[in-house]
């Protein structure tokens, strides 16, 4: 059993006077413990006050599959925990492990609280005041952060979708000045007194060309030449205006070959032929880039509601590389011509249970800190493959940290290794919460040569972190 005298040998208690330190007593325990015993875990809820009285525990951090010693409680009176006391959110930061016999008073949070207040009010106040203060600011902190998270996304946004609408819009805007074009072909063609079977063969001849794969594959030396060809060939035909015409006959992938046999389908009339079919492939062209601009615009809305995961179910059967794609492209403005992306996601790599939209949040810190790490230039690497009973998905990327030491703290809240007004220390702290205390997985940072990769495992099952 615990007595006063116990308490009153350590220079904690040196001025509390006997009545309190058994009023202590009484609200405690006596927790004995051997060697190798865990007396509380890292992230679970700091809910007991722990003074040593005897033997020692060890104060063990762990990041991924890495245990860091940061130090221990190695003389009597030292002690952890509590912090619920004054904080109902706090969290155990390391890991209580016992590694030699002994013995450790052990109170509750709520009547540590009321101990204290009973005591002196005055200093239980100023403590609880403190960390409401701490909260406030890292709440204060965190919503700053997010909402200039958020408008960054809604300028990058705003920019990705600004060029294929501009795309469109001047697209839709030369259509209608081609189609008036293709009209006053039409004219010229009734003009030449065209029958309907030659136009029926010309259309053919057409046909052959929208099929044609030459514009996309074509060496541009090889077209120049080709375009070069055709032009002779139509100022041999009394064609006007052959550059014109050239151009764009070379483009769809006509030939001499083809040209002669236009020719032979529309004897005098084959100017005005040529033009009809110039003209049509003008507006398949424009109609093309419509399509392929209106299309990048609704691939980016389906990106966003993905990343967004909205009219979705909290927790659902996830795709972990559809959640890092969406976040590409909701980032992509961020990265530069400098940084190559490199995929590497393996095939079997299975479905988890998560909750996706906030797992977008953990990949966009990373992928964002990956950027910034490279200043322009490298490779940003993402993977994801099977491991243990769930997945692993790495964000690597070819910066370097400025001091490699600073790994180990780097989930701390606010800590940061950005210059001042470049970052509010957040970003992983958020994201280990997300991964650990959310989904049960960890997160760990892997120096290698030449690259530094953030790991992160979550299991195939969710359950959020219980200890």
């Amino acid at each position: 059993m615990i007595s006063a005298g116990d308490l009153r040998s350590l220079p904690l208690f040196g001025r509390v006077v006997e009545d309190e330190l058994r009023d202590l007593i009484a609200v405690g325990e006596e927790a004995a413990f051997t060697a190798g015993d865990e007396l509380w875990t890292q992230g679970g809820p700091a809910e007991c006050w722990w003074v040593l009285l005897e033997g020692r525990i060890d104060l063990v951090r762990t990041v991924g599959h890495e245990e860091t010693l940061l130090g221990a409680m190695d003389a009597p009176g030292r002690w952890a925990g509590g912090f619920r006391a004054w904080d109902e959110h706090a969290v155990y930061l390391a890991t209580g492990r016992a590694s030699a016999d002994g013995r450790a008073l052990r109170v509750g949070s709520a009547a540590l609280k009321e101990w204290t207040r009973t005591r002196d009010p005055f200093g239980a106040h100023l403590i609880e005041g403190v960390f409401r203060t701490q909260r406030t600011v890292e709440s204060a902190a965190r919503q700053r952060d997010a909402l200039v998270a958020l408008g960054t996304l809604a300028a990058g946004l705003a920019h990705e979708l600004n060029n294929p609408a501009a795309a469109a819009t001047r697209a839709v805007d030369a259509l209608g000045s081609a189609s008036d074009r293709l009209l006053e072909t039409l004219t010229g063609l009734a003009g030449g007194s065209v029958s309907a079977a030659q136009l029926v063969t010309l259309d053919r001849l057409r046909r052959e060309l929208d099929r044609s794969p030459a514009a996309a594959h074509a060496d541009p030396m090889a077209l120049a030449d080709q375009e070069d060809a055709l032009s002779d060939w139509l100022a041999d035909h009394d064609v006007g205006e052959s550059w014109t015409v050239a151009g764009p006959l070379a483009t769809a992938g006509a030939d001499v070959d083809w040209c002669e046999r236009a020719a032979d389908v529309l004897g005098p009339s084959l100017e005005p032929g040529l033009t009809w079919v110039v003209s049509t492939l003008a507006v398949g062209t424009l109609l093309s880039e419509v399509k392929e601009a209106t299309r990048r615009i609704s691939d980016l809305v389906g990106a966003v509601r993905t990343y967004s995961q909205l009219d979705r179910a909290a927790v659902q059967r996830t795709v972990l590389a559809e959640g890092l794609e969406s976040t590409l492209a909701v980032l992509g403005h961020q990265i530069p011509a400098g940084v190559t992306v490199v995929r590497d996601y393996s095939p079997d790599t299975p479905e988890v249970e998560a909750i996706p939209g906030e797992l977008n949040q953990v990949w966009t810190n990373l992928i964002g800190n990956a950027l910034d790490a490279m200043a322009g230039s490298g490779t940003l690497r993402l993977s994801t493959r099977p491991e243990r009973d769930g997945v692993v998905v790495e964000v690597g990327d070819t910066g370097t940290w400025s001091d490699p030491a600073a790994k180990d703290r780097a989930f701390e809240p606010f800590f940061t290794t950005k210059g001042v007004g470049q970052g509010t220390g957040l970003g992983l702290d958020i994201s280990r919460r997300i991964v650990t205390g959310r989904h049960g997985g960890d997160i760990a940072i892997d120096l290698r040569p030449g690259e530094t990769v953030l790991r992160v495992w979550l299991p195939s099952r969710y359950t959020t972190a219980r200890r």
